[in-house]
């Protein structure tokens, strides 16, 4: 399968910028240690809609290891207590961080919840050392991704069709 991938990065610090609000009350976003199990509950929730698959193409060890590894941040929101979104990124280079996995379950949708997980993630994400964040989109991708992105502070940098396995 051929898609269109979009390249983009966030050059400045989330903190030059005012922070968004909660939208709703009840909710928390917090770095989480989640149990593989857990992590996999959400991954597929969140991803589903949009044929998320690289972790579930892992062998289980490996992805065990790679969410212990400290360079792997996870930023959860709650709402009520109940996991409804994830920001993950992969700090093992602090001058280049990537945002790995971004997104909501779909009953948060529409509700302006990915915008203020994204800005708090952000925010706890980046480092003194920090040059950059970056991220990849593709057509596969919710239609609002590259939106959502953008109000943040990402602009795109790169774009190429790229094929995937299907």
């Amino acid at each position: 399968m051929d898609l269109l991938v979009t390249y983009m990065e966030l050059r400045t610090p989330p903190a030059d910028r005012p922070a968004l609000a909660a939208p709703s009350a009840n909710l928390e976003v917090s770095a989480e240690r989640l149990s593989l199990e857990d992590y996999l509950s959400l991954y597929c929730t969140i991803g589903e809609p949009w044929t998320w698959d690289q972790r579930l193409r892992m062998p289980q060890d490996a992805l065990a290891q790679l969410l212990s590894a400290p360079s792997t941040i996870i930023f959860v929101l709650r709402e009520k207590g109940q996991p409804v979104g994830l920001c993950e990124f992969d700090a093992a280079n602090e001058q280049d961080i990537e945002l790995v996995h971004f997104g909501l379950v779909p009953a948060a949708y529409g509700r302006r919840l990915g915008p203020f997980l994204l800005d708090t993630a952000l925010r706890a994400a980046w480092r003194k050392a920090t040059r950059r964040i970056w991220l990849h989109t593709d057509t596969n991708d919710h239609a609002k991704a590259q939106a959502t992105y953008a109000r943040a502070g990402f602009t795109p940098y790169l774009q190429r069709i790229e094929t995937f396995p299907d």
